[in-house]
């Protein structure tokens, strides 16, 4: 997206309700507290969220983990890209390639590979397909439930935590 309407920047404490207020009509389970640990960890220098303003309204969002739980990134020194939503009416404009862009770019300095890690269920299939076409490739791990390898013979739920984790070569 080349559209000078569209604004990335860090979340600030005055976004929690706008973002909130669209998340929500949208159908997504967010919570005010989540932001609020958010803020604090940014505040910390965990985590920075990104967050992206498309001619002034909420558009999407998307955070980075300095050091994150799972644990072969954590010990290889690989950042995760986590959290990442784009609004569903907004989505395939390129604000979520914007938004990596962004988190991409904060990253490099810091790391020579940025991690992801992507849902298993069907609504995360556009995901997958952007990660694939954005040069993330498996990190070779296989499935995750709760950043625990799944075994064969595991029964499993299909949940938000069950993933396949990315990296991609910044540098």
């Amino acid at each position: 997206m080349t559209d000078n309407s569209l604004k990335i920047r860090r979340l600030e404490p005055g976004d929690v309700h706008p973002m909130l207020t669209e998340l929500m009509r949208a159908g997504f389970r967010k919570t005010a507290p989540l932001f609020d640990r958010y803020l604090r960890e940014q505040s910390a220098g965990t985590r920075d969220v990104l967050v992206a303003w498309l001619n002034g309204n909420f558009a999407g969002y998307l955070t980075i983990l300095w050091e994150t739980g799972y644990g072969p990134f954590r010990q290889a020194g690989i950042p995760e890209i986590n959290d990442f939503n784009v609004m569903p009416e907004l989505r395939r404009q390129g604000i979520g390639s914007c938004l990596m862009d962004e988190a991409e770019r904060l990253i490099e300095p810091r790391s020579v590979h940025s991690g992801i890690g992507v849902g298993m269920g069907y609504d995360y299939g556009p995901a997958q397909r952007l990660y694939v076409l954005r040069g993330y490739v498996p990190d070779g791990r296989g499935l995750m439930d709760h950043e625990q390898p799944v075994r064969y013979g595991d029964q499993i739920t299909v949940s938000h935590e069950l993933a396949i984790y990315f990296i991609k070569k910044l540098r």
